[in-house]
Parts: C-alpha cells; structure tokens; sequence
C-alpha cells in the first residue's frame, strides 16, 4: 500500500506497507524533508512497524514521538503528517496528480447561480461524468453569501443590504458570512473526488486543499499558512476564508471554496453584516475594518493578474486543462437557482 501526504507548508511525506493479521509490516517512509539526527530517520519506521491497522493518525504520532531519539529536529515535517500518510495509504487514496483537472471560469454570473452551480458540478464529479474542477467564480452583482447553518436575522442587515443593493443568497456548506463584490473578490471552488481526501480528517482536509494556495501565493512573495480551521492568514491579516462540504452518490466528492479578500469595501461591509464583538474578539481586534487585509494592496497586482498567476501555479504543479460547464449541467443550475438558491424558503431556513 502507497500512501503521500504534502504537510502544508511543509515537504511531502511517503509511506509504503502492508498489512498482515490486523498489523502494520514493512513499513517505509521516505519523503523530501529534512531530519536530524540521522538515526530518527530509522526510528520513524520502526515505530510504525507492528501497529494496529485501524490506529488513527494522532495514535501514529504519539508512537513516532515516543521513539524518536532525544533533540530530533524535523523541517517540513510531523509526526501527524506521517501518520496521515499511513492512513491515506490504508484507505488507497489518490493524490493531485492522478487526475486531468478541468478549469471552469466563465463570463459573469448572479449570485444564486454561482451556488447552483456548485452544487451541480461536485454532484457530477460524485457520479464520475465530470473530471475533478477548479472553478473561478465571476459575480454579475455584490452579494452577502450566508452559511448553510446560520441564522439570517443575525448575520444580515435588512437596511444595510437594501441601501446598497446587496443581495442575500444561502450557500450549501457551513461556515460563516462573506460580502461579496464584483472586482473586489477572489472567489474559486475545487469540486473533488472523495477519494483525494481519503485518510484524511476533516480539519486535515481543509489544510490538504489549501495547501497549493499557500504556494501560489507564496510565489507572488505572500508569506501566507493555513490558519485551522478554514482561514489563511499572512503577517498582515486574514485574506481567505473555505467552506467545504461532502456530498454523497457515486464514489462521493468534496465541495472545497473559498473567498479571498482582494479590495474590500470595510465600510459598505460593515453596514450590511452583523458583526458581533464576540466574533471580533476571536480575531484579536476591535473594529471589523481590520478583520481583512486585500491582496491587492499585499501583491500590487491587478485582480486579474492574481488570478491567473494562481491558475499557473496550479497548472504547473497538478495540470489543467479549459473546459466549461456543459448545457446539461447549465440547465440544471439555472432550475436550481430559481426553485432553490432564489427562494426565500432557502435563504431563510434559518430565519
């Protein structure tokens, strides 16, 4: 069995073994890391071999850290992150670059399509007619895009988003609200086979699909990391909040998107969320103004240059190839974004 996991921000990590009567055997890890002393190189397989199979990747790294000799010092990598391979290896998963990825980013749409649209893509990608997709999203008006989980009455402000023409939409995954503009956004969605999350936990997912971000913008000179559960930070702020969500039939796939702050209007923002000081008071700041800081001010490039230098950083590393959504897929999207995304039974499931 074959297992790879890419520590974020860190080095790939691989592991190869069998199993045998419920136990681990032959265990191997290699990976591009860097490891002292050269003897806990050793001590990383050993401690792995004769483990229950069914050993999660937090009991791996207590055996790791339990054999590793005294002063070990591991650049881009953890012990968790080996103990992820293992288990991705025990559940055969697959890796980025076993797939042809297709890229999808089209003229732009209104708010209640963009959500339609993720649903009907990573439903495709479940049922094998669709390759996994990277899909940048284009907003045709501003939007306010409220988790599937929130309240309505406590995230918006009716006054606010009727002054200013902001339209409301409810989104299929959790997580929280994002105010969203035309040229002001960076907004992409990766609809992915359940199979490249597999070994994974859920939190791990998050840090696995954010993981080329972190290095796409690494090579635009953003020192950015993965900040748990669903943000990406930099020394200057948060730039990006993900949401995910897992849909069944077929093998399954996952709904991975995220909004990364380009230009936010602060003070349009303010006026049309909700937003709390106990939600402030977790970002270690008194005014929501500072809660984002744009990539344009960080990058010094136009949104469209950011943007396609993200897609080159991800074609370079996994491949990508232009497609677009089918009339199939558009017909269905369209139909769900008027008798789903667009109904007020939706938007307010939770008033």
């Amino acid at each position: 069995m074959h297992g790879e996991y890419k520590v974020p921000g860190g080095k790939l990590v691989v592991v190869d073994l069998e199993v045998e009567d419920g136990a681990l055997r032959h265990v191997r890890v290699a990976g591009d890391f860097f490891l002292e002393p050269d003897e806990a190189f050793d001590a990383l397989s050993h401690a792995l071999e004769g483990a229950p199979a069914d050993t999660d990747a937090a009991g791996l790294a207590a055996r790791i850290d339990a054999a590793l000799p005294e002063g070990t010092v591991m650049y881009g990598l953890t012990s968790e992150g080996v103990g992820v391979a293992v288990r991705r290896a025990l559940a055969h998963a697959t890796d980025w670059t076993d797939y042809d990825w297709q890229l999808i980013h089209e003229a732009p749409q209104s708010p209640a399509l963009l959500m339609a649209l993720d649903e009907v893509l990573t439903e495709e990608v479940a049922a094998g007619r669709r390759p996994p997709t990277l899909r940048v999203w284009e907003w045709e008006s501003p939007a306010i895009v409220i988790g599937s989980f929130q309240s309505l009455r406590n995230e918006v402000d009716p006054a606010g988003t009727e002054r200013h023409g902001v339209e409301v939409v409810r989104r299929i995954s959790g997580g929280g609200a994002m105010f969203c503009e035309p040229g002001n956004t960076i907004t992409y969605s990766l609809s992915v086979p359940d199979s490249l999350v597999q070994g994974l936990s859920f939190a791990d997912s998050y840090a696995y699909l954010d993981d080329w971000v972190l290095e796409a913008l690494g090579d635009m000179g953003i020192k950015a990391w993965y900040q748990p559960l669903n943000d990406i930070a930099t020394d200057a702020g948060k730039v990006a909040g993900a949401a995910q969500k897992r849909l069944a039939g077929g093998d399954g796939a996952v709904l991975h998107h995220v909004m990364m702050s380009y230009d936010i209007d602060a003070e349009k923002m303010v006026e049309v969320l909700r937003i709390g000081r106990e939600k402030l008071s977790d970002k270690g700041t008194r005014s929501a103004k500072k809660r984002v800081d744009p990539l344009r001010r960080q990058t010094g490039l136009p949104r469209e240059a950011v943007i396609e230098r993200m897609l080159d950083s991800f074609r370079t590393r996994y491949g990508l190839t232009p497609g677009k959504a089918t009339d199939e897929e558009m017909a269905r999207a369209r139909e769900l974004a008027r008798t789903k995304f667009s109904s007020p039974e939706w938007t307010a499931r939770v008033p």
